[in-house]
């Protein structure tokens, strides 16, 4: 049985890795570098033109808890941008969730530092208090509550919550989400227009919404840092939407993938063929019948593989086998040994703050 402790990260594809990282740790917290690596993309070349590309990608976390940002640069090409403005809707990761322990004084102190903010604090279908924001390169972020925060770093947000995903057939979707991902609670399903939603590009239009979460607590070695997580699912019900990434590389700009920490790879890959999703991409296919290689990013290392949802969005599954832990103390985390569903002890991943960077 595989085992999947929460959202590992949302990939953001950007045309500057150090001018991203800097506006995202100063202006939401993913202030920890789990990996600095400059390298070429082997892996993945269904989606950059049948061809290695070489990029330089960075892992950096907000350890008040959630999912973190890999935030991907190209070296050897141009990032391409879509070439129509996306609207909400659209088929691919429309928005990045970030939660926060307090919305009305993450939205005060975020408007206070001059970041584009198009409208005052919503609430979404639930009635639950939100905002939406754009970061320096356009991509659109909702900050939404949470009352479930990993160690307080005195910063205003945390990490990753989920994402806004549009989809074709939302009703196809929801078996995809749920079965593969464990999202198998619909907290609300509506459809029509939406105060919240009009403050979006295209955002006017007449939607189907369906948030999802997962009934059971998840499991293995990260679950109690990343911790609960939210997709909402959302079909255009009166345009033909767009696909994000038509006609472009994994990489270039905008939400590239949403990756999964999981445990258990080989019972993940028997799951999605089962189900008719198998894998796209994968870091390691010798790991199935021998002890095969691992793939590294910077200090980190383990397994990577993707699959495609009903349109095309990438959903990424990695199983770490080590993680720097205290790079100045040379300590270095091997789970490959360790039990999969149990937690790490949270002082142990709290050391982490040893890592922070500070501006």
């Amino acid at each position: 049985m595989y085992h999947i402790s929460g959202i590992q990260q949302i990939g953001i594809g950007v045309y500057n890795v150090w001018e991203a990282w800097k506006w995202y740790r100063r202006n939401l917290g993913f202030d920890i570098l789990v990996f600095d690596d400059i390298g070429t993309a082997k892996g993945m070349l269904p989606y950059t033109g049948g061809k290695p590309q070489d990029r330089h990608a960075i892992l950096a976390i907000n350890l008040q808890g959630g999912g973190g940002l890999e935030i991907w640069q190209f070296t050897t090409r141009k990032p391409e941008p879509a070439v129509f403005d996306v609207q909400i809707g659209d088929l691919g990761i429309n928005i990045a969730t970030i939660k926060s322990a307090n919305v009305a004084y993450a939205y005060s102190a975020l408007k206070s530092r001059g970041v584009a903010i198009p409208a005052g604090v919503l609430r979404d279908p639930a009635g639950k208090e939100c905002f939406f924001l754009t970061d320096l390169y356009g991509n659109m972020l909702q900050i939404t509550g949470s009352d479930t925060m990993f160690y307080d770093t005195g910063t205003d947000t945390g990490g990753v919550y989920g994402a806004i995903i549009g989809v074709a057939d939302i009703d196809k979707s929801i078996g995809f989400y749920g079965t593969i991902l464990g999202y198998d609670t619909i907290i609300y399903d509506r459809e029509g227009r939406y105060n919240d939603f009009a403050v979006l590009p295209g955002g006017t239009g007449n939607f189907r919404r369906i948030l999802l979460a997962h009934g059971e607590r998840r499991k293995g070695p990260f679950c109690n840092m990343l911790g609960e997580s939210r997709i909402e699912l959302v079909q255009a019900l009166d345009r033909v939407p767009n696909k994000i990434y038509e006609n472009r590389f994994w990489g270039d700009p905008g939400f590239i993938q949403i990756c999964y920490d999981i445990r258990g790879m080989l019972e993940l890959k028997t799951k999605c063929e089962q189900y008719g999703t198998p894998f796209t991409a994968d870091s390691n296919p010798e790991a199935y019948s021998s002890a095969g290689s691992v793939f590294e990013m910077g200090e980190a290392s383990g397994h990577f593989t993707y699959i495609e949802d009903p349109d095309g969005t990438l959903i990424e599954f990695v199983e770490t086998h080590t993680l720097p832990i205290a790079k100045k103390l040379g300590w270095c985390l091997d789970l490959k040994k360790r039990n999969s569903e149990k937690p790490l002890p949270d002082w142990m991943l709290k050391s982490l703050h040893w890592n922070r960077v500070k501006d």
